[in-house]
């Protein structure tokens, strides 16, 4: 399909000449005498690009540009004027004009801004699908109540530009909601840099993390920008933030307080704009108690607590992840997999340590050593085929050689008690919270063993 540009100009002449040259160049041309009349085409054939006179009588061409942009922001408009100012190209080009041409027109001039005009709004198109399909890619998958509310954190925390400290396990996904919430966030076309607190030594986090002159020590053979300053306005992710000495936390606490800082060895300020994600997989408060963690960064980073749940206690988002993670295999092995409903039974009744990493591994790991197409309960290795996944296998094998429902009954309420208990780490608070029994309902049957 050719472009199509809207005209909309009150002189005919104009109209006429213009709407030839641009047909004999190859575009779609349709034409409008006013802005009301212009508006009206655009919600109905929706062009590529409008050629929008400025002095026009009624609706003129800067409040025609308002409107269009504020319903259609992505339909490119270059001004035409034949009395053009300074004034008028800073106001139309706030106002989200592509670029002002002056009359008398000259059509080399008109055909080289439409094609830049197009060629940019094309660059916009493919920066929209592109952090889209970045979205998707660290979208949080899952539909089970932890992880809707999770989600729901996400939508409300992204856009604003509060600080946030996400708590969880290890293997939980703090990174992949870390970064969710800067693909969402204002800043979401600026760098998102992560810093491994527990992966660099205490003697070099400050060069790290501010930088360094060169000559500062022996090492510094080159001038270093750190990651305060590579992440400015957009995101600093301080991963495992509750592994950070003292030392360094009080350096870090003073860099947020005041918003500045200095390369080491250098001498001029450096301004932080950076919005602060921090994560961790111990339990703050408890640190503080312990004196390992200072109280007033804590307070500081801890503006939105966001808690990302076990994978034990949002089991229900396993086929969903197993079915995710068997898709990624395709593209790296070239062979797709599935896998059976009894697998992932058993999966299902595993308490993951490890979490969604975990999980992730093993699917890739079966993906791979799995000869057939399809993975089946024989293919899971220990630990994780369980004698858990056995009783519910023995259960089913045997509805056709138990006769009464009672002892049906019974049989699957053991294996299906065990599984919860497993799920929650032999909790029996929360094993019974979650079938909806009492505990000592759960304490009777433990002891009786049936």
């Amino acid at each position: 399909m050719f472009p199509s540009v809207l005209i909309v100009d009150d002189e005919p002449s104009i109209l006429q000449s213009l709407s030839g040259l641009l047909y004999d160049e190859g575009f779609e041309v349709i034409t409008a005498t006013n802005g009301y009349e212009a508006l009206k085409i655009i919600d109905s054939e929706s062009p590529d690009l409008v050629l929008l006179d400025i002095w026009m009588p009624g609706m003129d061409g800067i409040d025609t540009l308002k409107e269009i942009k504020k319903n259609n922001a992505f339909i490119q408009v270059i001004i035409i004027s034949g009395h053009g100012t300074i004034e008028t190209a800073v106001k139309a080009t706030k106002l989200g004009a592509f670029d002002l041409i002056e009359k008398p027109l000259l059509i080399d001039k008109v055909i080289v801004a439409i094609n830049n005009a197009l060629n940019f709004r094309r660059l916009e198109e493919e920066n929209r699908y592109l952090r889209k399909k970045t979205i998707e890619k660290h979208s949080i998958s899952g539909d089970s109540p932890p992880t809707v509310a999770l989600k729901k954190q996400i939508a409300i925390a992204a856009p604003t530009d509060a600080w946030i400290f996400i708590t969880g396990e290890n293997g939980t996904g703090k990174e992949l909601v870390a970064r969710t919430i800067h693909h969402l966030s204002p800043r979401a076309d600026q760098p998102f840099v992560d810093v491994s607190c527990a992966a660099i030594p205490e003697e070099l986090i400050e060069s790290e993390l501010f930088g360094h002159e060169k000559g500062s020590f022996t090492e510094a053979t080159n001038k270093k920008r750190g990651k305060f300053e590579l992440a400015s306005n957009g995101t600093i992710f301080l991963d495992e933030v509750g592994d950070m000495s003292l030392k360094t936390q009080a350096k870090i606490l003073r860099v947020l307080q005041e918003q500045k800082f200095q390369r080491v060895g250098g001498s001029r300020t450096l301004s932080v704009n950076a919005r602060v994600i921090a994560a961790s997989n111990k339990d703050i408060e408890k640190e503080i108690e312990r004196g390992n963690f200072r109280e007033d960064l804590y307070f500081r980073l801890n503006v939105i607590p966001v808690e990302v749940p076990s994978l034990k206690n949002r089991c229900e988002d396993i086929p969903l992840l197993v079915e995710t993670f068997l898709d990624e295999s395709v593209k790296q092995n070239h062979s797709k997999k599935k896998i059976t409903k009894k697998a992932l039974d058993i999966l299902c009744a595993y308490s993951w340590p490890g979490n969604v990493r975990e999980l992730k591994n093993l699917v890739e790991r079966m993906a791979i050593m799995t000869e057939n197409d399809i993975i089946d309960v024989s293919d899971i290795p220990a630990p994780y085929n369980s004698n858990i996944g056995e009783d519910l296998g023995l259960v089913e094998s045997q509805l056709f050689v138990i006769d009464r429902l009672n002892d049906a009954k019974r049989n699957f309420e053991k294996a299906f008690v065990r599984k919860k208990l497993l799920q929650y780490d032999n909790d029996i608070a929360k094993t019974a919270k979650s079938i909806g029994v009492k505990q000592s309902y759960l304490y009777k049957k433990l002891k009786n063993k049936t």
